[in-house]
Protein backbone atom coordinates (compact mmCIF):
# COMPACT_ATOMS: atom_id res chain seq x y z
CA UNK A 1 0.00 0.00 0.00
CA UNK A 2 2.84 2.40 0.86
CA UNK A 3 4.41 1.69 -2.51
CA UNK A 4 1.12 2.47 -4.26
CA UNK A 5 0.80 5.76 -2.42
CA UNK A 6 4.36 6.66 -3.33
CA UNK A 7 3.77 6.03 -7.03
CA UNK A 8 0.62 8.19 -7.18
CA UNK A 9 2.44 11.51 -7.93
CA UNK A 10 4.57 9.82 -10.59
CA UNK A 11 1.55 8.23 -12.26
CA UNK A 12 -0.35 11.51 -12.12
CA UNK A 13 2.58 13.32 -13.73
CA UNK A 14 2.66 10.69 -16.49
CA UNK A 15 -1.05 11.24 -17.15
CA UNK A 16 -0.63 15.02 -17.30
CA UNK A 17 2.37 14.71 -19.63
CA UNK A 18 0.45 12.36 -21.94
CA UNK A 19 -2.52 14.75 -22.01
CA UNK A 20 -0.32 17.77 -22.77
CA UNK A 21 1.66 16.01 -25.50
CA UNK A 22 -1.56 14.57 -26.94
CA UNK A 23 -3.17 18.00 -27.09
CA UNK A 24 -0.05 19.42 -28.73
CA UNK A 25 -0.09 16.66 -31.37
CA UNK A 26 -3.77 17.21 -32.16
CA UNK A 27 -3.28 20.98 -32.32
CA UNK A 28 -0.19 20.76 -34.53
CA UNK A 29 -1.47 18.00 -36.84
CA UNK A 30 -3.06 20.40 -39.38
CA UNK A 31 0.41 21.84 -40.07
CA UNK A 32 1.33 18.56 -41.75
CA UNK A 33 -1.86 18.39 -43.78
CA UNK A 34 -2.21 19.31 -47.48
CA UNK A 35 -3.38 22.84 -48.29
CA UNK A 36 -6.92 21.58 -48.89
CA UNK A 37 -7.28 20.71 -45.20
CA UNK A 38 -9.17 23.26 -43.09
CA UNK A 39 -9.27 23.24 -39.28
CA UNK A 40 -12.64 24.99 -39.53
CA UNK A 41 -14.27 22.45 -41.82
CA UNK A 42 -12.33 19.20 -41.34
CA UNK A 43 -12.32 17.08 -38.21
CA UNK A 44 -9.47 15.85 -36.04
CA UNK A 45 -10.17 12.37 -37.38
CA UNK A 46 -9.62 13.63 -40.92
CA UNK A 47 -6.17 14.87 -39.92
CA UNK A 48 -5.50 11.20 -39.04
CA UNK A 49 -7.20 9.88 -42.17
CA UNK A 50 -6.23 6.91 -44.30
CA UNK A 51 -3.49 7.47 -46.85
CA UNK A 52 -2.79 11.06 -45.75
CA UNK A 53 0.85 12.03 -45.40
CA UNK A 54 1.48 13.41 -41.91
CA UNK A 55 -1.52 11.65 -40.38
CA UNK A 56 0.84 9.96 -37.90
CA UNK A 57 0.89 13.08 -35.72
CA UNK A 58 -2.86 13.18 -35.09
CA UNK A 59 -2.91 9.42 -34.59
CA UNK A 60 -0.16 9.75 -32.01
CA UNK A 61 -2.22 12.38 -30.22
CA UNK A 62 -5.29 10.14 -30.15
CA UNK A 63 -3.28 7.17 -28.89
CA UNK A 64 -1.73 9.23 -26.10
CA UNK A 65 -5.15 10.53 -25.07
CA UNK A 66 -6.50 6.98 -24.90
CA UNK A 67 -3.61 5.71 -22.79
CA UNK A 68 -3.79 8.77 -20.52
CA UNK A 69 -7.48 8.19 -19.79
CA UNK A 70 -6.97 4.46 -19.20
CA UNK A 71 -4.22 5.25 -16.71
CA UNK A 72 -6.29 7.95 -15.03
CA UNK A 73 -9.27 5.60 -14.68
CA UNK A 74 -7.11 3.28 -12.61
CA UNK A 75 -5.69 6.16 -10.58
CA UNK A 76 -9.06 7.75 -9.81
CA UNK A 77 -10.31 4.69 -7.99
CA UNK A 78 -13.28 5.16 -5.68
CA UNK A 79 -13.66 8.86 -6.59
CA UNK A 80 -15.04 7.86 -9.98
CA UNK A 81 -16.93 4.81 -8.81
CA UNK A 82 -17.27 1.52 -10.65
CA UNK A 83 -19.47 2.93 -13.44
CA UNK A 84 -17.33 6.01 -13.90
CA UNK A 85 -14.17 3.95 -14.23
CA UNK A 86 -15.85 1.55 -16.66
CA UNK A 87 -17.20 4.36 -18.85
CA UNK A 88 -13.92 6.27 -19.01
CA UNK A 89 -11.97 3.09 -19.68
CA UNK A 90 -14.36 2.51 -22.58
CA UNK A 91 -13.60 6.06 -23.72
CA UNK A 92 -9.87 5.33 -23.63
CA UNK A 93 -10.24 2.11 -25.60
CA UNK A 94 -12.54 3.79 -28.15
CA UNK A 95 -10.12 6.69 -28.65
CA UNK A 96 -7.30 4.23 -29.28
CA UNK A 97 -9.53 2.34 -31.73
CA UNK A 98 -10.30 5.59 -33.55
CA UNK A 99 -6.56 6.02 -34.12
CA UNK A 100 -5.98 2.41 -35.19
CA UNK A 101 -8.96 2.40 -37.58
CA UNK A 102 -8.61 5.59 -39.58
CA UNK A 103 -11.23 7.89 -41.10
CA UNK A 104 -11.69 8.11 -44.86
CA UNK A 105 -9.71 10.95 -46.49
CA UNK A 106 -11.58 14.19 -47.24
CA UNK A 107 -10.10 14.30 -50.74
CA UNK A 108 -11.08 11.84 -53.47
CA UNK A 109 -8.69 8.94 -52.93
CA UNK A 110 -8.85 5.16 -52.47
CA UNK A 111 -9.72 4.08 -48.92
CA UNK A 112 -10.85 1.07 -46.96
CA UNK A 113 -14.58 1.50 -46.38
CA UNK A 114 -14.68 -1.19 -43.67
CA UNK A 115 -11.92 0.57 -41.72
CA UNK A 116 -13.81 3.85 -42.03
CA UNK A 117 -16.93 2.13 -40.66
CA UNK A 118 -14.95 0.83 -37.68
CA UNK A 119 -13.67 4.36 -37.11
CA UNK A 120 -17.22 5.71 -37.13
CA UNK A 121 -18.31 3.11 -34.57
CA UNK A 122 -15.32 3.94 -32.38
CA UNK A 123 -16.08 7.66 -32.61
CA UNK A 124 -19.70 7.05 -31.59
CA UNK A 125 -18.47 5.01 -28.62
CA UNK A 126 -16.12 7.86 -27.64
CA UNK A 127 -18.98 10.35 -27.39
CA UNK A 128 -21.31 7.98 -25.56
CA UNK A 129 -18.64 6.84 -23.09
CA UNK A 130 -17.66 10.43 -22.26
CA UNK A 131 -21.24 11.45 -21.50
CA UNK A 132 -21.90 8.37 -19.36
CA UNK A 133 -18.55 8.73 -17.63
CA UNK A 134 -19.00 12.39 -16.73
CA UNK A 135 -22.51 11.71 -15.41
CA UNK A 136 -21.26 8.78 -13.33
CA UNK A 137 -18.44 10.84 -11.84
CA UNK A 138 -20.80 13.77 -11.18
CA UNK A 139 -23.08 11.43 -9.22
CA UNK A 140 -20.10 10.23 -7.16
CA UNK A 141 -19.28 13.84 -6.22
CA UNK A 142 -22.56 14.04 -4.29
CA UNK A 143 -24.79 17.09 -3.92
CA UNK A 144 -22.24 19.49 -2.41
CA UNK A 145 -21.48 22.40 -4.73
CA UNK A 146 -17.96 22.60 -6.12
CA UNK A 147 -16.23 24.08 -9.18
CA UNK A 148 -15.82 20.52 -10.46
CA UNK A 149 -19.59 20.11 -10.66
CA UNK A 150 -19.85 23.27 -12.76
CA UNK A 151 -17.33 21.93 -15.23
CA UNK A 152 -19.11 18.56 -15.27
CA UNK A 153 -22.19 20.46 -16.45
CA UNK A 154 -20.19 22.34 -19.08
CA UNK A 155 -18.76 19.05 -20.39
CA UNK A 156 -22.20 17.42 -20.53
CA UNK A 157 -23.86 20.33 -22.31
CA UNK A 158 -21.01 20.51 -24.81
CA UNK A 159 -21.24 16.74 -25.42
CA UNK A 160 -24.85 17.17 -26.50
CA UNK A 161 -24.74 20.53 -28.26
CA UNK A 162 -21.50 20.16 -30.21
CA UNK A 163 -22.48 16.97 -32.13
CA UNK A 164 -25.74 18.69 -33.10
CA UNK A 165 -23.84 21.73 -34.36
CA UNK A 166 -21.43 19.50 -36.28
CA UNK A 167 -24.32 17.66 -37.93
CA UNK A 168 -26.25 20.79 -38.90
CA UNK A 169 -23.35 23.16 -39.68
CA UNK A 170 -20.85 20.98 -41.48
CA UNK A 171 -18.87 24.00 -42.66
CA UNK A 172 -17.63 24.61 -39.11
CA UNK A 173 -17.60 20.97 -37.93
CA UNK A 174 -13.85 20.87 -37.48
CA UNK A 175 -13.74 24.01 -35.36
CA UNK A 176 -16.54 23.03 -32.99
CA UNK A 177 -15.15 19.50 -32.64
CA UNK A 178 -11.86 21.00 -31.51
CA UNK A 179 -13.76 22.89 -28.83
CA UNK A 180 -15.10 19.53 -27.62
CA UNK A 181 -11.60 18.07 -27.59
CA UNK A 182 -10.38 21.06 -25.57
CA UNK A 183 -13.17 20.58 -23.03
CA UNK A 184 -12.32 16.88 -22.70
CA UNK A 185 -8.61 17.61 -22.25
CA UNK A 186 -9.37 20.14 -19.52
CA UNK A 187 -11.83 17.80 -17.78
CA UNK A 188 -9.34 14.93 -17.71
CA UNK A 189 -6.51 17.26 -16.74
CA UNK A 190 -8.50 18.58 -13.78
CA UNK A 191 -9.31 15.03 -12.72
CA UNK A 192 -5.63 14.09 -12.93
CA UNK A 193 -4.74 16.97 -10.62
CA UNK A 194 -7.47 15.92 -8.19
CA UNK A 195 -6.05 12.41 -8.18
CA UNK A 196 -2.67 13.85 -7.23
CA UNK A 197 -4.04 15.21 -3.96
CA UNK A 198 -6.46 12.37 -3.20
CA UNK A 199 -4.79 10.32 -0.50
CA UNK A 200 -7.69 8.05 0.43
CA UNK A 201 -6.02 4.63 0.42
CA UNK A 202 -9.35 3.04 -0.46
CA UNK A 203 -9.07 4.71 -3.87
CA UNK A 204 -6.02 2.60 -4.51
CA UNK A 205 -7.59 -0.55 -3.16
CA UNK A 206 -10.68 -0.13 -5.35
CA UNK A 207 -8.67 0.71 -8.45
CA UNK A 208 -6.80 -2.59 -8.53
Amino acid sequence: MTRLLATRPTTTLAVVVMLVVSAACVAAAPILMPDSYSIVEHSVSESAAQGVEGAWLARTGLLLLGFAVLTLAGLAGRRWGKWGRAAHRSYGVAIIASAVFAHMPWEQAPFDRFEDTLHSLASFAVGLAFVVGVIAVAVMRGTTWSPARVYDLVALVASVVIPLVMFNLTGVAGLVQRVMFAIAYIWYGMEALRSAVAVDTMDLVDSR
